[in-house]
């Protein structure tokens, strides 16, 4: 036999056999493509001044955002994407514990890092259309691109409500299709049907907080606005500020 090319021995050498490292570098590249194309849409609906794009285009943006994140990871990690619904699996023992902070963590990283790849993307238009200033509040605020925030009308009960029925209707949609029990899904259709589950979710129940329904989703971006230059007033309830993208 000849000897192995040099791109078998690179492949070799960067293959990665230790399980958990695999799970967790499958999440971490799921959720940045989920949180790229997702900012991203509500990016392009913001500074173009909804001359490129509405709700309905960023909603639709996260959705599919989510059956490409399932398509990434789905056979490594599984997919989780979620704090919560890694939870969800932990709670109901198809997950181990000892892997929940571990998942969390590196879900909300790549949604850090992920942030910070759609401000490079979008740099010049969110400093155009911000007039110069990031700001969290007020007519060219740029702080919903990244994370979701509640309408002027909607207090803190109301929004605490609002997410916690979003992500609930999201748990129980998702594990009813995993549920083999159930009418099965065509397979390799799941990551679709887990998009239109999401999509009908935030077309639904969108108008109150903008739906994340993802802690790492919602925090990732949050602190990396923080970072950023927006300030500690991305954590605070602040009125007049957009929803962002689902």
């Amino acid at each position: 036999m000849g000897s192995p090319s040099l791109l078998q021995r690179a492949q070799a050498l960067l293959r990665i056999r230790n399980q958990l490292a695999r799970e967790c570098l499958a999440e971490l590249l799921a959720v940045f493509v989920l949180i790229l194309i997702t900012l991203s849409g509500s990016a392009q609906t913001v500074t173009t001044f909804e001359t490129k794009g509405n709700f309905l285009s960023a909603y639709m943006a996260g959705a599919l955002a989510v059956m490409v994140a399932v398509y990434t990871a789905g056979g490594v990690s599984g997919a989780h994407l979620n704090p919560a619904f890694s939870l969800t699996m932990c709670l109901l023992e198809q997950f181990p514990w000892w892997k929940f902070p571990i998942f969390v963590a590196v879900q909300t990283l790549g949604a850090f890092i992920s942030s910070g790849a759609v401000y490079v993307l979008y740099y010049d238009a969110i400093w155009h259309y911000s007039n110069g200033t990031l700001t969290t509040s007020g007519p060219r605020e740029t702080a919903s691109i990244f994370a979701t925030y509640p309408a002027d009308y909607v207090s803190i009960t109301n929004g605490f409500l609002d997410q916690v029925i979003g992500t609930a209707v999201l748990i129980v949609g998702l594990l009813a299709i995993m549920d083999a029990r159930n009418k099965a899904v065509p397979k390799g259709l799941e990551p679709l049907v887990v998009a239109l589950l999401v999509f009908s979710i935030e077309v639904s129940m969108g108008s109150n907080c903008g739906c994340p329904m993802n802690p790492a989703r919602d925090f990732g971006p949050r602190l990396f606005t923080y970072v950023a230059g927006w300030g500690a007033e991305v954590f605070r309830w602040v009125k007049g500020r957009g929803q962002g993208g689902g």
